[in-house]
């Protein structure tokens, strides 16, 4: 009689536990976090294992697969928790291509570089958009992007620029000039010299807000109390170009941001002109690909994108992110759930996230 309520017991210390969900969930991105193993079969698996959900009074969770082991459990033969994930070997695959694509003089195919990982074409351009959130030649292009910008700053002339970032001739690049840099190279070079950027500043209840745009779309949305403050930002941005207040056509841009601002569950139906280095670009894609009312860590970002130790770098770029909420860098916080920095403040980003909850 005593073994049913024993049985009962552990259930229920399984049930309680916040892990039981995300064993249920097959949630790979508890993988590596904990593990779980099945007294009925003796053997330990991953979060993410496909098996048939073990019963909860047969389940126990441990922190390492050493403590797994030590408990007298065998790696499970279906997700092989004893070695690399599915997800970390195309993570892998993923920034070998990533390395190639940065070093390569000239772009290698889609079927080179799938052949390269072991992969069919089609399955090598699906994995490495779900890690990066870019496909294969969008991100050669961007860090082909981040190599013109320095290159600007370094050559001689523009002509030298454009080769010594591996462009073959002067025509290609010209044809995609405006939407690698947002404006001609040589007004780039200038600091945004002759560049007609559009802004104003309205109010919003986080306090002053800030929208700018160029030709290709919004440029920046700061947040901050000092107006002045916010337009002195962005004259740092481009020191030399044309900052032209807005009109009143302009003002209907400055609504609509106000509205994300003050609802932030919606999207802004406003192209953006993104603007970064290729790792930059990878981490403000995998932001906009966290949903509305829901956080991830700056661990789960560099995850997402394929690179797990770069969780600095993955800091760093949201801290350089300009375009506020609509690119949600407040979303990620600190591994323990707690809020990190905010160039906009922490309070801001407190508001924000606590706006997407009750929605």
């Amino acid at each position: 009689m005593k073994a049913k309520p024993d049985r009962l017991m552990r259930a229920r210390h399984t049930e309680t536990d916040p892990r039981w969900p995300r064993v249920l969930a097959r949630d790979a991105s508890a993988d590596g976090k904990f593990w779980y193993s099945v007294r009925s079969t003796g053997v330990y698996c991953r979060p993410s294992c496909a098996a048939r959900p073990a019963r909860p009074e047969n389940v126990e969770f441990h922190l390492s697969q050493d403590a797994a082991r030590a408990a007298g459990f065998r790696p499970c033969k279906r997700c092989k928790p004893d070695r690399p994930s599915l997800q970390q070997q195309y993570g892998a695959l993923v920034t070998a291509a990533c390395r190639e694509l940065a070093s390569a003089e000239t772009l290698p195919s889609l079927d080179v570089l799938a052949a390269r990982a072991g992969l069919s074409a089609f399955h090598f351009h699906r994995v490495f958009k779900s890690v990066t959130g870019l496909t294969p030649r969008q991100y050669a292009q961007a860090h082909r992007a981040d190599r013109m910008r320095t290159q600007l700053g370094r050559s001689g002339t523009v002509t030298e620029a454009i080769f010594d970032a591996g462009y073959n001739s002067n025509s290609r690049f010209y044809e995609k000039s405006t939407e690698v840099l947002g404006m001609k190279p040589t007004h780039y070079r200038r600091g945004g010299a002759q560049q007609d950027i559009r802004f104003a500043v309205g109010q919003c209840s986080l306090g002053a807000v800030l929208v700018a745009s160029s030709a290709q779309g919004v440029c920046a949305i700061l947040l901050g109390g000092d107006p002045d403050a916010l337009a002195r930002d962005l004259q740092d941005r481009f020191p030399q170009a044309n900052l032209i207040g807005g009109d009143a056509g302009f003002e209907a841009q400055v609504a609509a941001v106000v509205g994300l601002v003050e609802a932030p569950t919606g999207s802004l139906d406003l192209p953006l002109d993104v603007r970064g280095t290729a790792f930059q670009q990878r981490v403000w894609q995998a932001l906009r690909e966290i949903p509305v009312g829901t956080t991830a860590s700056y661990a789960d970002v560099a995850q997402r994108i394929g690179m797990p130790k770069a969780v600095r770098a993955v800091a760093q770029a949201c801290g350089a992110n300009k375009i506020a909420v609509a690119i949600p860098c407040h979303r990620v916080v600190r591994n323990d759930g707690a809020l990190s920095g905010y160039r906009w403040g922490v309070e801001r980003k407190r508001e924000l996230l606590e706006r997407e909850a009750r929605a």
